[in-house]
């Protein structure tokens, strides 16, 4: 069917939902509208759904939900016996909805369900299918996107972001169904009143909370601190979870970003709900003017990222993900040497655009620093290796440059409540012993050098942005650069093709990690660029690391790499 034709089986068919068909009306003479809700189906991709809510194939709506939970009940009723599945949502738009309606398909297929009562962290949703031994779970959540996006992610039976191979068979059975014809569903209510959906009990919830509490090495310290924070859940999933656990370690004095407070999915007052960018902790700054706190928290709608902003001077300074993780990771491995709870052979994970800092950390402490492709899920695959083995104790931490920390294996994702309270935990030690958290982000660039890391995105747009990004990606992929600001490139690996080059020799060398479409250009004297298209956006991110004995020689030649790589995305 082309677009048009599309547009008329949804005038008819998308009826269950009023709002789809005052949105379908409202297009209707707008060819390039309905050319962009039909041109595609909304792609299913390795973490499962994510776009723009409102009608269309190429939308997140009931429809395109309830395909996608046909798809995988299909998946599980093949691959289990009798499996259930953990059900969560976030503070967005339409999330309550959305989870209900998956749960209405899963039930219509004969798959248990287990539902949160009220929108939970996507830690939460890991944690409960682990805890229920489920055979999947589904998070409905954007994480930090606009507020016109929602999304679906699906999780394996380990906790973990569902598999390459996993992905693949379900991607394929949504293919084969026709969205009106071959989805089924059943009653909400009456499946409760069966016993097929049923509410997560307080016990699990409980549970996480205990698992999370005990990751601290220090919360003793807590409570006689004097730390003082300002929190903000940024409208979404964290209220709660993250000021429980902070209680419980006694942080008493927090102060709660109140527009920001409540669930909202229209996050009127931060647009990009995203704690990686000042624009969102803006609202929170502002409290800390007034306040002044020792710490400002903010985590992400679906709490699993969390941000910082500490005192500096007259102001507050944010640090990125990179200076956060690799931090914690020191924290964690010197504090627990110190008190003898350090595993034998201890591992920490990390994804190959995050800082290489970590290695360094890594070798003055004697852990193993693993590297995996970008996206937590490799983190969560890794644990559930160690845990074959049952040597799962020797990860001690892993984290993700976008903000994802996690340090234990009660869950496979990464955690905002568990790194809240080890951010909390950190800050209150450094201040018992008169350190701040900017002198030791000092101490630690003194002690191993200046590793300046930045994340710039460009976006494209629609169909034809779609194209444009394949185009810039073949680009590079085939003519490489051999130089970058005047710096040659020494290494270049491309790790679709699963190849690795040394561009000096021209020797090349396989990759063991899965095909991924990613490149990294590795310069002389060690600082590198790293390209890759979103899987969740129509975006694609560079990932700069300029290395240099001091922070302005490295701020400088960043500027230099930015200035002339960014001319491949024009």
């Amino acid at each position: 069917m082309n677009e048009n034709e599309l547009y008329s089986l949804w005038r008819e068919n998308a009826v269950a939902d009023p709002d789809l068909q005052v949105e379908l009306e409202s297009i209707r003479d707008d060819s390039e509208a309905i050319n962009d809700r039909f041109y595609r189906d909304l792609e299913f991709g390795t973490g499962g759904l994510r776009g723009v809510i409102g009608a269309g194939t190429n939308r997140m709506n009931i429809y395109t939900v309830k395909r996608a939970t046909q798809g995988f009940a299909d998946y599980l009723n093949q691959e289990y016996t009798n499996p259930s599945v953990a059900v969560s949502y976030d503070s967005r738009i339409k999330s309550d909805v959305f989870s209900r309606a998956a749960a209405e398909v899963l039930a219509a297929n004969g798959i248990k369900v287990h539902i949160y009562s009220e929108l939970m962290p996507t830690p939460c949703l890991s944690f409960a299918v682990r805890r229920l031994k489920c055979q999947g779970g589904i998070m409905v959540t954007a994480s930090h996107n606009p507020a016109k996006y929602n999304g679906y992610k699906v999780y394996g039976d380990d906790g973990c972001q569902i598999t390459l191979r996993g992905a693949e068979i379900i991607l394929n059975k949504i293919n084969s169904l026709d969205i009106f014809k071959d989805v089924k569903s059943a009653d909400f209510d009456e499946e409760m009143a069966k016993g097929n959906i049923k509410y997560i009990e307080n016990d699990v919830i409980e549970a996480f909370y205990e698992s999370v509490l005990a990751e601290g090495i220090n919360t003793d310290l807590c409570a006689e601190s004097g730390l003082k924070v300002v929190y903000t859940p940024l409208n979404g999933t964290g209220n709660k979870p993250v000021r429980e656990v902070l209680k419980r370690i006694g942080i008493k004095d927090v102060t709660v970003v109140k527009e920001q407070e409540n669930p909202d999915g229209n996050f009127t007052t931060c647009p990009y709900p995203n704690p990686e960018i000042r624009e969102a902790l803006e609202v929170g700054l502002r409290y800390c003017n007034e306040v002044k706190p020792d710490l400002l928290l903010a985590t992400d709608p679906d709490c699993d990222r969390v941000g910082i902003a500490v005192p500096d001077g007259d102001g507050y300074a944010l640090f990125s993900g990179n200076e956060v993780g690799a931090m914690l990771l020191e924290y964690i491995a010197e504090q627990r040497i110190k008190k003898g709870t350090m595993p034998k052979n201890p591992i920490a994970v990390k994804t190959i655009v995050t800082t290489d800092i970590v290695n360094s950390i890594g070798k003055e402490y004697g852990v193993e620093i693993i590297d995996v492709l970008t996206g937590f899920k490799f983190i969560g695959e890794q644990i559930g290796m160690l845990e074959k083995k049952g040597e799962e104790n020797r990860y001690i931490f892993g984290y993700e440059e976008s903000y994802g920390y996690l340090s234990g294996s009660y869950v496979r994702d990464k955690d905002a409540v568990n790194a809240s309270m080890l951010i909390c935990e950190m800050a209150a030690y450094y201040r018992t012993q008169g350190i701040s958290l900017i002198q030791a982000r000092e101490n630690m660039y003194k002690k191993y050098g200046m590793f300046y890391q930045t994340l710039y995105s460009f976006t494209f747009e629609g169909e034809s942005g779609m194209k444009k990004m394949d185009e810039i990606m073949t680009n590079l992929r085939n003519d490489p650069p051999t130089a970058i600001a005047g710096i040659p490139v020494v290494k270049f690996d491309d790790y679709k093709a699963g190849t690795s080059k040394n561009t000096a020799t021209g020797e090349v060398t396989e990759l063991t990690l899965p095909k991924s479409n990613v490149l990294a250009f590795f310069l002389e004297g060690g600082s590198k660029v790293i390209v890759r298209p979103s899987g969740t956006e129509p975006k694609i991110k560079t990932y700069l690391t300029a290395k240099q004995p001091t922070k302005a020689e490295a701020e400088a030649l960043e500027q230099k790499l930015h200035e002339e790589f960014s001319k491949n995305f024009q």
